[in-house]
């Protein structure tokens, strides 16, 4: 059972291996959305996520005899940096199998606590039915990233510092993926204080336990295919389940295009790097009546790599129509290159990249292409742009932008 003598061991032993995580106020986000929004940035632990706490509450209950025959776990990065930080701290052997896709950075790191890593499958899936042999096969002790009352014990640690922090919070809103920091968030934070409103937030495509919350039961979805890789699972714990049936008040979902426009408000305004998963909580505001409400975001970790990142930035600003790219036919003769460059100065408009092509028309005189990315402060600024483009007589046509 989920008690609170239990959360109230967990919370005392887990402070051994975690950062103090204060809530940051954020004014940026609490303008936005016209409540008072704090942020639990679980970001800045040792190994950059909340899964520390529960993997090491659940090794510290494990007997000596357990610990000895050494740990397994199947996890795609925050877990198995988790279960092998903790380990580390006990002294005892930790096997991790990772899916063959995960980052190289994720490995190294996890590496990099002494663990040994496993690469195997695909997906999360393949990779844990492959620890489970290992573990049935070297007799292993198994450590579960969310199907296990203990892990979710640590976990939900989280909550007892968000109300010693902020007793009066209303809403507290959780990323889910399994539902192990859900189930431990909300439960603790029911028993001290019943009129906490927890909310989950999953990605639309990876919506697990929304359909389990639906059916009653656990339900294992197609596919989960969304750039919250770290809550891409298929299904949820049934050993947690329970829990968040009782008390989870709302589950909210969020588009894979609205994680990416959080990740530049976090960069921009908190100074911060938030995984896709992590920012679940973030994008969710929008969704929410904050009018007047105390709300804290559990950040849940800010593990990603840097390619991802890059990757991430690059649509932002496109998205957000910081960046875009036109086309213009020009005659192929000395000055049209500088009557355009002149053209967007004008409009305080910033060149990245152009590329000028020759060869678009057999008749150069009649027309070479010339293709311009720029910079601009937002979709109004870049209608300014493609307008005194229109009326210099360069018609403009808006083709697929690409940094790199």
């Amino acid at each position: 059972m989920l008690t609170l003598d239990r959360f109230e061991e967990a919370s005392d032993l887990v402070k051994r291996v975690t950062n103090p995580t204060k809530l940051i106020y954020s004014d940026y986000l609490s303008d936005q959305c016209g409540g008072k929004v704090y942020l639990k940035p679980e970001n800045m632990q040792h190994t950059g996520a909340y899964k520390i706490r529960g993997a090491y509450y659940k090794i510290s209950t494990l007997s000596a005899e357990e610990r000895e025959r050494g740990l397994i776990t199947a996890s795609a990065g925050n877990h198995a940096q988790g279960v092998a930080y903790a380990a580390k701290k006990f002294g005892c052997k930790a096997t991790i199998v990772m899916p063959t896709v995960t980052p190289l950075i994720k490995v190294n790191r996890t590496k990099s606590y002494g663990a040994d890593v496993v690469l195997y499958g695909d997906v999360y899936d393949d990779a844990y039915a492959y620890a489970c042999e290992l573990a049935e096969k070297n007799g292993y002790t198994f450590v579960h990233p969310f199907n296990d009352l203990d892990v979710a014990a640590g976990q939900g640690t989280i909550a007892m510092e968000i109300v010693q922090e902020l007793p009066t919070v209303d809403y507290i809103l959780v990323p889910v993926g399994g539902g192990g920091l859900i189930a431990g968030v909300s439960s603790l934070a029911k028993m001290l204080n019943p009129k906490i409103k927890v909310i989950g937030v999953e990605p639309a495509e990876a919506a697990s336990m929304t359909a389990a919350l639906q059916a009653g039961e656990v339900v294992e979805l197609d596919s989960a295919n969304t750039i919250a890789d770290g809550t891409a699972v298929k299904a949820v714990g049934d050993k947690v389940l329970p829990y968040i049936q009782e008390n989870v008040d709302d589950m909210l979902l969020v588009e894979d295009d609205e994680l990416i426009g959080a990740f530049l408000d976090m960069v921009e305004n908190h100074k911060m790097i938030i995984e896709n998963s992590g920012l679940l909580s973030v994008a969710a505001l929008k969704q929410l009546d904050c009018r007047g409400k105390k709300v804290v975001c559990i950040l849940s970790g800010g593990n990603m790599d840097v390619i991802t990142m890059s990757s991430i930035v690059q649509h932002g600003l496109i998205q957000r129509d910081r960046i875009f790219s036109v086309s213009v036919l020009l005659p192929d003769k000395p000055g049209e290159l500088v009557q355009v460059a002149k053209t967007i100065a004008d409009e305080q408009g910033n060149v990245i990249k152009l590329e000028h092509n020759q060869f678009v028309s057999t008749n150069r005189n009649a027309a070479v292409e010339l293709r311009i990315t720029m910079e601009a402060f937002g979709t109004e600024h870049k209608n300014r742009l493609l307008d005194a483009l229109e009326k210099a007589g360069f018609r403009p046509k808006l083709i697929s932008a690409k940094l790199y």
